[in-house]
């Protein structure tokens, strides 16, 4: 495979097969992050577990202790008070029918997340075929179908991030961009990562975390020696 110079260059700057203590992996991936945007750092997590089954699913949300480094636009789908309360709480949109008609007919998906009051959901999973495919569909789990708008906003905006399971069992989530520093990166893996070893199924068997990559929007992934699950 042939690499660009900038990433072969950061190829050869630390040992690709060696996981890294948590810290010093951080400082590579921050290193080599010689994109001339603010790259976003990612955490890439392989669990021991199989995601087929129900009973092994792994997903919660977590606000992080830094922020993500992205505002995200979030769209209120409420009426009467919840509605003027999403306003307030800094909601980008704010609206009912009319902004289910807007995605429906116009296919504008100008927002972020999905926030929704539970008396409003039958109305949002008419268009759910819509939502699913893009990971915009509102969940009691992961915050956004409640009838508190004004925390689930208030959440959005400091930093929450959403982590899940795939279909080959790996986390996948962003833990802040490059200006944030070794420090406040590494204080977000470290929350994330405590986070996921709480979700640990009661079904798991064996070795619950079996790697753990750290990587920027551009660059190479470094591995991180993790063994506290």
């Amino acid at each position: 495979m042939k690499y660009g110079k900038k990433y072969a260059e950061s190829l050869k700057s630390y040992e690709k097969q060696r996981a890294y203590d948590a810290q010093e992996a951080v400082g590579i991936v921050l290193e080599n992050a010689k994109a001339k945007f603010d790259e976003t750092i990612e955490l890439h997590v392989r669990l021991g577990i199989d995601p087929r089954q129900a009973d092994q699913q792994v997903r919660g949300v977590l606000v992080l202790p830094n922020g993500t480094g992205k505002t995200k636009r979030v769209l209120v789908i409420a009426k009467g008070e919840r509605a003027d309360a999403a306003a307030a709480a800094g909601a980008d949109f704010v609206g009912a029918e009319e902004m289910i008609q807007k995605i429906q007919t116009e296919n504008w998906f100008g927002f972020d997340v999905m926030i929704t009051t539970p008396d409003m959901m039958g109305m949002v999973g008419r268009i759910g075929r819509i939502l699913g495919p893009k990971g915009l569909m509102p969940n009691p789990k992961s915050g956004t179908v409640t009838m508190d708008v004004t925390k689930a906003v208030a959440e959005v905006k400091a930093g929450k991030v959403e982590y899940r399971l795939d279909k080959t069992a790996i986390i996948h989530c962003p833990i802040g961009k490059k200006s944030f520093g070794t420090d406040k990166i590494l204080e977000n893996f470290n929350a994330l990562m405590d986070a996921i070893v709480r979700a640990k199924p009661a079904a798991a068997k064996g070795q619950y975390v079996k790697s753990v990559t750290l990587t920027s929007t551009m660059g190479p992934g470094v591995k991180v020696n993790y063994n506290k699950a």
